[in-house]
């Protein structure tokens, strides 16, 4: 079973996170009116195998976003960071997972 550790609430069931999507997407500009790159924006994802930065949720806990690394074919949680510190790199409030 996939277990995410929660840098505020701790390892726990996946079964308390909602899945959010990619994190390592950019969204267009919303000025951006090149209708090609909203259309593969909005329906096209890509199937990656290895390491894979995705938003979760955790939504029967803290609600929390959190960006979590994942192996896709393992399922093994690499690292999670809360999602308003990843941008920064904050280390000091990131849970390596062994």
């Amino acid at each position: 079973m996939l277990r995410i550790a929660c840098p505020y609430c701790g390892e726990r069931d996946y079964i308390e996170f909602l899945y959010a999507g990619d994190a390592a997407r950019e969204m267009p500009a919303l000025s951006d009116t090149d209708i090609d790159r909203w259309t593969d924006f909005v329906f096209f994802r890509d199937d990656p195998k290895g390491e894979h930065a995705e938003y979760w949720q955790h939504q029967h806990g803290c609600r929390q976003w959190l960006k979590v690394i994942r192996d896709t074919v393992t399922h093994r949680v690499i690292s999670v960071t809360p999602a308003i510190e990843a941008g920064l790199q904050a280390d000091e409030d990131k849970v390596e997972v062994a």
